[in-house]
C-alpha cells in the first residue's frame, strides 16, 4: 500500500526533496497492522515522536500515524526554518553596528535566495533525526495517512484498523487566521508558507505582535523588507514583562520596523496587486482610521488545534475550541486515550510537547499519576535581543501583597555585557523568601541562560544557591550570582548588622 505524498514543501529543490525523502518517503509502504498495539500515536510531530519512540524503547508494541510530514511544525514550518533565518538576520544586525566595534564592514549585502537556500539545507540535514526509516528501526510501525477513531479502542488508517490498549493524540496545531473582513479573499502567508519564499517581499505587513510576528518581522526588516507589525495590545509581546517589551520595541524601531499597536484591523483588500490593511486606533472616546499597503502579508496571530477529521466522538473523547480536553494527568474523557503537545496544552512550544509526552508515557503505560501542572516550562522569543521567561510574572508579583519580591540586575552592571556593547537588557528574578519562583531575561542569548533559572525553580533552588555558585568570568551568566548577592545583602537586616557588629567587637 503506497501512502500518497501531500506536502507544501517545494519539490523542485534538492534540499526539499531530501527532506521529503526522510519525513514522508514517496515510495513508503505502510506495514501490515499488528493484531493489537500497546500504544497507537496519532501525529508525528515532536509530541508524537517522543511518545512513540519512547514507548518502543521500553519494549511496547507501537504504531505511529502521520497524515503529512514527520517532524511536524517544528522541523518543517516552525522552529528549525525560522531559527535558520534568524541566524542570518543576526549577522546583518552585527554588521550594522560593526563600526562601533572598530570593524569596517564594507559593502555587505543580503542575498535573500541564498538565505532561503541555506535554511532549506539545514532543515534537510536535521530531518534525519525524524526520518521514517529511523522511527521504523526503533521498532515503531509507521503509517502515513489520515487516522481517525472508529470506536473507543480502534483507529482506522486507510483500510487498516489499529487496535490499541492505550492511544495518544498528538496532532499538534496550525496557524489561526483572525476574523478580519476580507482576509480570506486575499493571499497571505503564515509560518507554514512563509518559508517557501524565494524572493524578498518589498513591503511586508505582519498581523500579530507576538513571538512569531516579532521574530520574523525583525528578520525580514534586516533582510531589507519594509515591515510594519500590527498588534491589538499596546505593547509587543503582550504576555511578557512591560520592561522587556519596551526594550524589544526600541530595538525593532531601530531596525526600521513600523509598529501599529493598540489597533483593531477592520478590513483587508487587494487592489491591482497591492494589499491594503485598514485599521482603527482608539483615541479616548473616539477612534481614528488608517491604512497601510504591502505586497505581502504574514498572519502570525495564534494557533488552532488539529482535531478535525479525528472522529473523536466515536472514541468518547471530548474537545473544545482550545483542543482536546485532558485532566492534569493528560488523560482524555476516554481513560485509555491521552493527549500531549499543542493539541491540548496551553504551552505551544516544542519543548513543552516533549515534556508532556514524557509525562504521558509514565501515566499511560505504567498507570502513573504525574501531573502536567508540576512541569516548569520556560519560553523564549528569538528576537535580537532574545526574551526568555519562566515561572511567575511581574503582574503576579504586583498582586501578591508582598508574598513575592523582585530583584533586577541590569546588563549595564555586568562586565561581559559592557565589553560586548550589549548593555540594553536585564536578568529579573522573582522570589518567595529567597526561593526562586520566576525569571525574565532580556539579553543576546537569553535562551541559553534561562536554563539555570528553570533548573533552580524545578529543584527548589534559592537565591543563596545562586550567590554561592561560581560563574566563569566574564560571562553574562554572572548576573545570576549578582542577583544572589543582592538578595543576601537585603537579607542582612539592621538586627543582624547589630549582632555582627557585636561579634566583631568581641573577636578583635
Amino acid at each position: 500500500m503506497h501512502a500518497a505524498v501531500d506536502t507544501d514543501i517545494a519539490s523542485d529543490d534538492a534540499a526539499d526533496r531530501r527532506l521529503v525523502e526522510h519525513v514522508h518517503p514517496p515510495a513508503w509502504r505502510n506495514p501490515q497492522a499488528a493484531a493489537s498495539y500497546d500504544l497507537v500515536v496519532l501525529g508525528g510531530g515532536t509530541a508524537g515522536l517522543v511518545s512513540a519512540m519512547g514507548a518502543a524503547g521500553l519494549g511496547a508494541r507501537v504504531a505511529l500515524v502521520e497524515r503529512h510530514l514527520l517532524g511536524g511544525d517544528c522541523l518543517n514550518t516552525g522552529c528549525v526554518p525560522s531559527k535558520a533565518l534568524i541566524r542570518s538576520a543576526r549577522v546583518v544586525g552585527e554588521l550594522r553596528r560593526a563600526d562601533g566595534l572598530g570593524v569596517i564592514a564594507g559593502d555587505a549585502r543580503v542575498d535573500f535566495p541564498a538565505v532561503m537556500r541555506r535554511m532549506r539545507e539545514r532543515r534537510a540535514s536535521i530531518a534525519v533525526h525524524d526520518a521514517a526509516a529511523r522511527v521504523q528501526r526503533a521498532g515503531v510501525d509507521v503509517f502515513f495517512g489520515d487516522g481517525r477513531f472508529v470506536d473507543a479502542r480502534t483507529i482506522l488508517v486507510g483500510d487498516q484498523r489499529l487496535r490499541f490498549n492505550r492511544a495518544v493524540i498528538a496532532t499538534g496545531g496550525r496557524p489561526a487566521a483572525p476574523p478580519i473582513p476580507g482576509l480570506d479573499a486575499v493571499p497571505y502567508f503564515t509560518n507554514e508558507t512563509i518559508f517557501t519564499l524565494t524572493e524578498l517581499p518589498r513591503r511586508l505587513l505582519v498581523i500579530g505582535a507576538g513571538p512569531i510576528g516579532c521574530e520574523l518581522g525583525q528578520a525580514f526588516a534586516r533582510f531589507g523588507s519594509a515591515v510594519t507589525i500590527f498588534g491589538e495590545k499596546p505593547q509587543v509581546l503582550p504576555r511578557e514583562s512591560p520592561a522587556a517589551a519596551a526594550i524589544l520595541r526600541r530595538r525593532l524601531e531601530s531596525d526600521g520596523v513600523g509598529l501599529e499597536l493598540g489597533v483593531q484591523l477592520t478590513r483587508v483588500q487587494s487592489e491591482s496587486g497591492t494589499l491594503i490593511v485598514h485599521y482603527e486606533r482608539e483615541e479616548g472616546r473616539s477612534s481614528s482610521p488608517g491604512f497601510d499597503t504591502a505586497d505581502a502579508i504574514l498572519v502570525a496571530a495564534g494557533r488552532a488545534p488539529n482535531v478535525e477529521g479525528l472522529n473523536l466522538k466515536a472514541a468518547g473523547v471530548t474537545s473544545t475550541r482550545q483542543g482536546v480536553w485532558v485532566n492534569d494527568q493528560l488523560q482524555t474523557s476516554n481513560r485509555r486515550v491521552f493527549a500531549s503537545g499543542d493539541v491540548c496544552s496551553a504551552y505551544k512550544f516544542t519543548h513543552a510537547a516533549d515534556a508532556t509526552s514524557r509525562l504521558v508515557l509514565q501515566n499511560a503505560l505504567f498507570y502513573g499519576r504525574r501531573k502536567a501542572s508540576t512541569l516548569v516550562i520556560p519560553w523564549v522569543t528569538y528576537t535580537d535581543p532574545e526574551v526568555a521567561h519562566v515561572g511567575i510574572s511581574e503582574a503576579t508579583v504586583a498582586s501578591s501583597n508582598g508574598r513575592f519580591t523582585t530583584i533586577t540586575v541590569e546588563l549595564s552592571d555586568v562586565d561581559r555585557s559592557v565589553v560586548d556593547d550589549d548593555t540594553e537588557g536585564f536578568v529579573m528574578v522573582h522570589h518567595e523568601r529567597g526561593r526562586l519562583r520566576g525569571c525574565t531575561i532580556v539579553a543576546p542569548h537569553a535562551g541559553e541562560m534561562i536554563g539555570e533559572a528553570v533548573y533552580a525553580i524545578t529543584h527548589g533552588g534559592t537565591l543563596a544557591n545562586l550567590s554561592s555558585t561560581v560563574q566563569p568570568y566574564p560571562t553574562v551568566a554572572e548576573a545570576f550570582r549578582k542577583a544572589g548577592d543582592i538578595y543576601r545583602r537585603q537579607a542582612l537586616t539592621p538586627a543582624r548588622r547589630q549582632w555582627l557588629a557585636r561579634y566583631f567587637r568581641w573577636t578583635r
